[in-house]
């Protein structure tokens, strides 16, 4: 069930990016506009609500927080189907990144209070298949959706959907007695545990750098393929789904397994593997970009869309063991904090304002060189993740 509301999550997060260009042709956005409405509309709330959510659902119940968020954030999604304009359309996507900002740090507690320390990166690593499940449900039904109606329908059915979904997630999840118990642990105390670890800004930075390209290019890839190699748009949404469906499930998986047989012999590699992971797979991402048809692309993204996925397992294992187990969704909605805000916030939108930077020289090229060049990211964040590792094993609470 956390695995089912984890991929509406996605869809009613990603849908915009099937939707883009139909939603900008209508309501008369730029490239900027689109990348805010992808991003920064999304995350601003989304991010900086995590922690206080976090803290009631620590105190509470966890499970009663995931039901009312995916009520809020299905509901505002709906409501995108109705949005008139760029300021509407911005004020629908907020309430979106509120209700969301109630789902992930609660759930990842609930799996760490479930799972033994050895099984944990598999168990993070099952949940976060919503994120490739999620995306690829959401550009496929849009795309179907959006193609045989409007887009507008499109936003309307999914929301409805995740609707239905959350009074049978309450009615079939209950929380385990450690996380039903309420604990009165003062944010500071959280905070204060967090800012003394480097590990924990290392791996948080080093995931938001890899978010930002990962965000970015999962928001402007439709665009993409149907700007510069010229499908439609069913024929995009089954070109992302089966890349998503294919590489990004494997990666998640892989990065489990690998995350926790590595990882018992040495915890460093909880940092180590996500490196290795990113700087192998932007060079073959690059050229997927540059590449001259949508066969040769899907070829060479196919790889590295499973590398930078890895990290998931890993990196969300060795947050939950950098506080006491009574703090772990404060720690893990501090960890969303910066990723998100930074990853999520920013990535959709400096690839669209590279786009239209670049427009005057390379005209309907540009978005190809905007999203090449953000891919470097994925490198800075090979590098973060390195130097996370090596203060990994110091920072561990068992």
């Amino acid at each position: 069930m956390l695995l089912l509301v984890y991929t509406f999550n996605f869809l009613d997060r990603q849908i915009l990016s099937i939707l883009a260009q139909p939603v900008k042709a209508d309501l008369g956005l730029s490239d900027a506009q689109l990348g805010m409405l992808g991003g920064l509309a999304f995350a601003i709330l989304y991010s900086t609500l995590a922690i206080p959510l976090a803290l009631i659902a620590d105190r509470t119940s966890r499970t009663w927080v995931i039901t009312i968020s995916l009520g809020v954030w299905s509901a505002f999604t709906a409501l995108c189907g109705a949005a008139q304009n760029f300021a509407q359309m911005f004020a629908f996507r907020l309430g979106v990144g509120v209700g969301e900002a109630g789902g992930v740090a609660p759930s990842y507690a609930l799996i760490a209070d479930t799972f033994p320390a050895e099984r944990r990166a598999r168990a993070l690593s099952i949940y976060s298949l919503g994120i490739p499940l999620g995306a690829a449900a959401g550009v496929l039904l849009g795309g179907y959706i959006a193609a045989a109606v409007q887009w507008r329908v499109a936003f309307v059915v999914v929301g409805v959907a995740g609707l239905l979904i959350a009074p049978l997630f309450r009615w079939l999840v209950k929380d385990p007695p450690r996380a039903a118990a309420p604990v009165a642990e003062p944010m500071g105390r959280v905070f204060a545990i967090l800012a003394g670890k480097p590990a924990f800004w290392l791996l948080a930075f080093g995931a938001a750098a890899g978010s930002m390209c990962g965000y970015g290019v999962a928001f402007w890839l439709p665009s993409l393929m149907q700007r510069s190699f010229g499908l439609s748009l069913v024929e995009t949404g089954q070109f992302i789904g089966a890349l998503l469906l294919t590489g990004g499930v494997a990666g998640i998986l892989l990065g489990g397994v690998l995350g926790d047989r590595l990882g018992a012999r040495d915890r460093r590699w909880y940092a180590l593997l996500p490196a290795l992971a990113y700087v192998a797979g932007t060079p073959l991402f690059v050229a997927g970009v540059l590449s001259g048809s949508a066969a040769a692309a899907f070829a060479l993204f196919l790889v590295p869309q499973a590398l930078v996925y890895v990290w998931l397992g890993p990196v969300l294992t060795a947050v939950q063991h950098l506080v006491p187990a009574r703090m772990r969704a404060t720690a893990s909605a501090s960890f969303l904090l910066v990723n998100n805000l930074i990853g999520l916030g920013l990535g959709s939108w400096l690839i669209g304002r590279l786009s239209d930077a670049l427009t005057p020289a390379y005209a309907g090229e540009a978005l190809r060189y905007a999203i090449a060049a953000a891919l470097l990211l994925y490198v800075v964040a090979g590098v973060l993740m390195a130097l996370a590792s090596r203060r990994l094993v110091r920072d561990w609470v068992d």
